[in-house]
């Protein structure tokens, strides 16, 4: 990154306009639209992600405390073990096939979703499913940091252990000790710098995090196994919930499941974008739920464990390392690294997951002002501070709400993504027009009104069901059917939303959005970023190229 000089400093603290990016150059957008770099179509140089790359971004991102101690909570609403392994492999394959059919859009156009959403929702109407994910993202940002600052007390105390005496000075409305407020910066302005990787840059970061984290985590399962004796008593343990209650619970934990990487199932374009090729992102659906299922295994036995040396199931496992601080030296030592290989875990999947796909959002939102770092930055603030992260982790019970809390309005966010690129537009899109606000996707004033149709109904019966996970019985009131209806929300709201939107489409069609073949250049102007050969796989098929220079005119609808 270019360190700006003096005189460029001065101007930026003196002249808003300092600040403005450059407008890119031979842009798809009309002259009256500001895009930059990080918005525009990946040039070919930057598509360097290839199959096995996508792999190690899903095991760096997959193993962090968020998946362990998803896989640990299920277990404290009432199911045990038999329960807990195929609710996480159900719900992982569930949100796996949006992330790939959505995901393969990305590595064909070389678009983030922020662009992409464009051609489903209308250009202005993006909007709106733009800013929800941008404040999700952010929200899971500031969760992964608090969560994160547990390893920085950690390590500061097999360092110093008098770290440990440092008094309280904030009230309990705060939600934080003092210590547990000074590990929080500590981690968030050594986090921040790390947050402006560029994506193209990501693979050591990859390599770091799978040798780190997998580790730990085995090195903790295998020491509270042998502190133990044994696994444990929760392989012996059944549900104690019964009849439908059982049913809801499964799938209320389910939902929480899919919750969890529901976001992604709608942004994954922001990361495949970078691919080499359309079919290497494909590997997604198996790796996903493997990979998941895997780290919440250790999870459970670990927990199950941890019971018989504590007298209490310890779902965190940074609970366990810090036992270590009482050890000795060799004990702290342990910890320390432990505890860093766990905060490796989670910058890791902070950068991927989280500041990345909230950088992608705002540099659509605000293209003059924002790129990926600059948006990352802005992301750090606001998911950092304003957000108070660390009052949504006060119980494993509010851990799932909030899991599956947000799925209601990303599911369908990510069928009418599915349904308008694979079952209405064939996969054929006029790249140029989403980036036009005048183009074919302005539908009626900017709006496609089948795609709200098809968004409100879904999450309107689901609204309540929100509202009593989130405030409690005391505070909401509803009946038993619609409770019920909120437990599977996310599958609720992706299969209706792909049901209604195919069926509007079908029923009432948008001519001008329907084409025979995609348009990948504007006015005979080549882009930087053409697909590569394995990559027009139906153009070569139907005997055009994407290397053809082709006009809008050139173009007829169906």
């Amino acid at each position: 990154m270019r360190k700006p000089s003096t005189a460029e400093l001065r101007r930026r603290l003196t002249s808003l306009h300092a600040w403005e990016l450059p407008k890119q150059n031979g842009a798809l957008a009309p002259p009256h639209v500001w895009t930059n770099r990080d918005m525009d179509p990946t040039p070919i140089e930057d598509q360097t992600w290839g199959a096995w790359l996508i792999l190690a971004y899903w095991a760096t991102d997959t193993i962090n405390l968020a998946t362990w101690q998803t896989a640990s909570a299920i277990l404290s609403v009432g199911l045990s073990w038999r329960e807990a392994i195929p609710i996480m492999v159900v719900g992982n394959f569930c949100v796996a096939v949006p992330l790939v059919l959505n995901g393969a859009i990305g590595s064909k156009l070389h678009v983030p979703f922020s662009v992409i959403a464009t051609s489903s929702f209308g250009y202005y109407l993006r909007y709106f499913c733009i800013v929800s994910r941008a404040i999700l993202a952010m929200f899971w940002l500031g969760i992964q940091s608090a969560n994160g600052a547990q390893c920085v007390t950690i390590m500061l105390r097999a360092w110093a252990p008098s770290y440990n005496d440092i008094p309280n000075a904030l009230p309990a409305s705060a939600g934080i000790t003092t210590q547990g407020m000074i590990s929080y910066f500590l981690f968030w302005i050594i986090q921040l710098p790390l947050l402006l990787i560029h994506p193209t840059k990501l693979r050591p970061l990859f390599w770091i995090k799978l040798s780190a984290a997998p580790i730990a985590a085995i090195a903790t399962m295998g020491w509270c196994i042998h502190r133990a004796g044994g696994g444990g008593d929760i392989f012996a343990l059944r549900a104690t919930a019964t009849g439908p209650q059982y049913a809801w619970l499964w799938l209320s934990c389910m939902s929480s499941v899919t919750g969890n990487w529901s976001t992604l199932a709608v942004n994954i374009p922001d990361f495949t974008r970078y691919a080499k090729s359309a079919n290497g992102q494909y590997i997604q659906l198996p790796a996903m739920p493997i990979i998941f299922t895997a780290c919440g295994v250790l999870g459970i036995v670990t927990t199950s464990a941890s019971k018989v040396f504590s007298g209490e199931y310890l779902w965190n496992p940074l609970d366990i390392v810090a036992i270590w601080l009482d050890y000795g030296s060799g004990g702290r030592c342990a910890a320390f690294f432990a505890a860093l290989a766990w905060y490796v875990a989670q910058v890791g999947t902070n950068i991927t997951a989280n500041s990345i796909s909230a950088a992608n959002d705002l540099t659509v939102l605000f293209p003059r002002w924002v790129n990926i770092r600059r948006g990352c930055m802005i992301a750090a603030v606001i998911a950092g501070w304003v957000l108070v992260p660390w009052k949504i982790l006060s119980s494993a019970q509010t851990f799932l709400a909030f899991m599956g809390g947000y799925a209601v309005f990303l599911g369908p966010m990510a069928g009418i993504m599915v349904s308008d690129y694979w079952l209405v537009k064939k996969g054929h899109i006029d790249i140029p027009s989403l980036y036009n606000p005048d183009g074919r996707y302005r539908y009626h004033g900017g709006c496609n009104w089948r795609a709200a149709v098809a968004f409100l109904v879904p999450v309107a019966p689901l609204l309540p069901g929100l509202g009593l996970s989130i405030s409690g019985p005391g505070a909401v009131h509803i009946n038993e059917g619609v409770t019920n209806l909120y437990t599977f929300n996310w599958l609720f709201g992706f299969v209706t939303s792909i049901v209604l939107y195919t069926a509007l489409s079908y029923a009432v069609p948008a001519k001008e959005t329907l084409l025979q073949d995609t348009i990948w250049d504007l006015d005979d102007l080549a882009i930087e970023a053409h697909i590569r050969d394995n990559d027009a796989g139906a153009e070569k098929a139907s005997g055009s190229s994407p290397y053809e220079k082709m006009e809008p005119s050139d173009m007829k609808p169906l």
